[in-house]
């Protein structure tokens, strides 16, 4: 029998707030006293119960310390992390999809958003060889579907700054290499789209992935990756230091035209 309750259409990271805000309420604890007694502000606490970021293992742990649930939140959210859910990472798409600016830097990967099927499906596995492969093609089709912002008849204005690693770098095949940059020469021709690239004789200003979202009525958020999933920050000084590397990175760029005949250079040679 199918379950019809709204709990069943909830994202691990969700539940894992809506699990919280039950254990909290039934405790008569406040989002600040929670927060107090995990060595975290009212603010984050709030967060994680509305799904607007992904819990920390120290949040989790601290939460089974202070509702006394042996190691259950730790285990619940280690599960989502590692877990074949690929909506774990749904805070993020969320506000993606109502950005009216996406400033993205890679590093190593072609960003998200414009990645090919293909080469999508071999980052999975490379990146997560134990999952099966169902989970992947389930994490691939969630993936595709952020494709869909780019669609939208008011699309928002996406810059991406890419080092040469990111096209450098052999992912599933040089066939699969050669798809994913003509597809990237594909989106370059959008008027909303500008894409620049960082080449091997240039120290970036930055060494680790990022991206910035810029919003008509509500402030920027930066968003990082990590190995356990990434992470929004709102602090407005850490958003503004965010913005200001990121001119740089723009700065130590080539401009738009020269980057993308350079992509068509690395992309004669996977062709060949």
């Amino acid at each position: 029998m199918e379950n019809d309750s709204p709990q069943s259409a909830l994202t691990p990271v969700e539940q894992f707030g809506v699990d919280v805000r039950a254990l909290r309420v039934a405790r008569r604890m406040s989002v600040r006293g929670l927060g107090s007694v995990i060595g975290c502000s009212g603010a984050y606490v709030s967060k994680v119960e509305n799904a607007k970021l992904v819990p920390s293992e120290r949040f989790a742990e601290g939460c089974d310390r202070a509702f006394d649930t042996g190691t259950m939140l730790t285990r619940q959210r280690q599960s989502a992390v590692e877990g074949d859910h690929p909506t774990w990472f749904e805070p993020y798409t969320q506000r993606e999809r109502n950005a009216t600016q996406i400033l993205n830097y890679s590093t190593i990967f072609v960003p998200g958003l414009f990645q090919t099927p293909d080469y999508a499906r071999a980052v999975y596995r490379a990146s997560a060889p134990r999952l099966s492969t169902s989970a992947i093609e389930s994490r691939l089709a969630a993936r595709m579907r952020r494709h869909d912002v780019l669609e939208h008849s008011n699309p928002p204005e996406v810059w991406a700054v890419l080092y040469e690693a990111c096209l450098r770098m052999l992912v599933g095949s040089s066939e699969v290499m050669a798809q994913q940059l003509e597809r990237l020469m594909l989106e370059s021709e959008a008027p909303n789209i500008t894409i620049q690239l960082i080449p091997f004789t240039a120290v970036p200003a930055s060494s680790t992935a990022f991206t910035l979202l810029g919003f008509d009525r509500a402030p920027t958020v930066l968003h990082v990756e990590g190995p356990h999933g990434g992470r929004p920050l709102e602090t407005p000084k850490v958003v503004k230091t965010g913005l200001a590397i990121y001119d740089r990175l723009r700065a130590e760029a080539l401009g738009h035209d020269a980057s993308i005949a350079r992509i068509e250079e690395i992309h004669k040679e996977y062709a060949r």
